[in-house]
């Protein structure tokens, strides 16, 4: 397709526009003949979010359903009917059965039980560990639970995820957690295109720029020469062209194609969470997007984060906080004075937002904030600035930058100087850029985040309440750069596609430091399976154990990983599209 049949395709998906905050009722398309809609759709009020499925044993039944989000019927994977997936509440300790019937005519798909530690063969993976489930087939899993906390689960087959086959899982603790509560709600975040899944992929091929509409213009030129001067502004904008973006260049994929949700629901719709005054209530924040980064608040309430990626962490107390693509936060809030406050989650580059409500009583609304200032990057911003500490410099494709010997740096996590790069970046032309001198940005809250006055949660506040349960310092270190080229779309490590890559083997027991370097413009949230990520501060010290590490642009962040699970494991980012197009290695375990 060439870029006037994307302009027309822009305009007619425009013309919709008035509709993506959303049909009060949007989800599951009412009265289709023969469809088993689920207890939202069949009692005409999504507000109510997905039922919950409680106990040991599961039948799930993955399908197709058509859905209406945007005042247009379009098709969707679901899960017993339902969009988003039905919530399954397991409980610590217990082994859970659940049979997965492939119901879809012509497609094999899979579950991914995210953030659960479990055998490899039961982790839902296609091609590793596990063949799929295909048409007319129904897999067992069944696995025991040795942890608790809020999870979620998804497809990794294609792009299945993003047509919808995605859901909320919570497991029940054993013992009473360090923290009480008096009512909990669910808060799944995700993002819904009506384009299909794979064109939307083969549209970021061909155009990777078309969601961004903001892009620097001759009047933003002139006001940069009077602020900065005429040699400061060339140059400024000759290294944004070098690296083939724009200052605006925040996100893959924004609101001009998505419409945001929470637990299914559009901002019109309203998604109302109960509580009475008073209450503690806990709110378990889940990302289960595609592609979308949400910065979250509750005008009027301060939120205490309890949890990261399921487990428990000290108290941090923050008005807002920002959530990668996979990530869960599990956050207390207690309403009282006023008898609705409105659950607000923007989209990083602010150009949309999904909304809920809690409220005393269902129909209740409150004032919903205006989208924040569109904010704009910085060449520090990107890990790429002229100085200090985030210094380096692009790299034009196919251009020698200082590369290094091997895949691994081997400088250590915590060392300065410059950084020396893998020789298989060295005149890649699937890589456009290098940083130099990348920081940990621990204690950083994000491009649009920062002096916002508001109390924003970072990486840096987040320690984990356990203690590091392995204790051995790392008998090895491994550094891997997340690299692409934007003009391109093309995402990996090391400048090496997934395809083309050998496995990262781990010696069963070890245990290891994993370094990533961000070597790219976009941040991405990077996933290993089967084993926990413990985070490390700049000194090397266990600060927070997660299964999802956010990357933001120009850093570089390390974690231990302690390899006791046999097998085949993914371990890539969790921007659905990147992976997709590269950014993915297999992990194996051996004996």
């Amino acid at each position: 397709m060439n870029h006037d049949s994307f302009e027309r395709a822009h305009g007619a998906l425009q013309s919709r526009r008035r509709f993506v905050q959303g049909l009060a009722l949007g989800g599951l398309a009412l009265g289709t003949a023969g469809l088993r809609l689920p207890a939202i759709a069949a009692d005409n009020d999504a507000r109510l979010g997905p039922q919950v499925l409680r106990g040991t044993e599961f039948d799930l039944s993955i399908g197709a359903s058509p859905v209406n989000f945007t005042g247009r019927v379009r098709p969707a994977m679901t899960v017993n009917g339902s969009l988003p997936a039905p919530i399954l509440r397991w409980r610590q300790g217990d082994t859970v059965t659940l049979r997965v019937a492939n119901r879809l005519p012509d497609a094999m798909t899979s579950l991914h039980w995210h953030g659960i530690i479990l055998p490899a063969n039961m982790d839902g993976v296609p091609g590793l560990s596990f063949n799929g489930i295909h048409p007319g087939e129904t897999y067992q899993y069944r696995f025991t639970l040795n942890q608790s906390g809020t999870y979620w689960y998804h497809s990794h087959s294609l792009f299945q995820e993003q047509a919808g086959l995605y859901g909320a899982l919570i497991v029940d603790p054993i013992e009473p957690l360090p923290y009480r509560w008096d009512r909990e709600h669910v808060v799944l975040l995700s993002d819904w295109t009506d384009l299909d899944p794979g064109r939307l992929f083969r549209r970021l091929k061909q155009y990777a720029e078309y969601d961004n509409y903001y892009k620097p213009t001759v009047g933003d030129f002139v006001r940069d020469v009077r602020r900065d001067g005429l040699r400061a502004t060339v140059a400024d904008r000759r290294a944004w062209g070098q690296m083939r973006m724009t200052p605006t260049d925040l996100s893959d994929v924004n609101a001009h194609t998505y419409t945001y949700l929470i637990n299914g629901t559009t901002p019109a719709g309203n998604w109302t969470g109960l509580f009475r005054s008073g209450e503690k209530v806990l709110l378990r924040f889940i990302n289960g997007s595609a592609m979308s980064y949400f910065d979250v608040r509750i005008p009027g309430l301060k939120m205490t984060v309890v949890a990261a990626d399921g487990l428990p962490v000290h108290p941090v107390s923050v008005d807002e906080f920002r959530i990668a693509v996979a990530e869960t936060f599990d956050v207390i809030v207690e309403p009282s004075g006023q008898d609705a406050y409105t659950i607000y989650a923007q989209d990083m580059g602010r150009t949309g937002h999904a909304r809920g409500t809690l409220a005393v009583r269902a129909g209740l609304e409150a004032p919903v904030p205006a989208n924040d200032p569109r904010p704009l990057l910085t060449m520090d911003d990107m890990g790429h600035g002229g100085h200090g500490a985030h210094a380096a410099h692009s790299v034009p494709a196919g251009h020698d930058a200082h590369a290094g010997h091997g895949d691994h740096g081997g400088h250590g996590a915590h060392g300065g100087g410059m950084l020396r790069h893998p020789a298989s970046e060295s005149r890649n032309p699937l890589v456009d850029m290098q940083t130099m001198t990348p920081t940990h940005r621990l204690d950083d809250s994000g491009i649009g985040l920062r002096g916002n006055g508001r109390r924003v949660l970072t990486y840096g506040d987040l320690h984990s309440v356990a203690e590091d349960e392995d204790g051995r310092e790392p008998g090895r270190e491994v550094e891997l750069h997340l690299t692409g080229h934007m003009e391109k779309f093309a995402w990996s490590f090391d400048g090496i596609p997934f395809a083309s890559a050998e496995p990262l083997r781990l010696n069963y027991g070890e245990r290891m430091r994993i370094v990533l370097v961000n070597d790219t413009m976009m941040a991405h949230p990077i996933h290993l399976h089967g084993m926990w990520s413990d985070v490390e501060d700049a000194d090397g010290n266990f600060m927070v154990r997660k299964h999802t590490v956010d990357m933001p642009p120009g850093s570089k962040r390390s974690f231990r990983v302690r390899a006791d699970a046999l097998g085949r494991w993914a371990f890539h980012c969790h921007l659905l599209y990147h992976m997709e197009a590269g950014m993915m290695r297999e992990v194996r375990v051996e004996a």
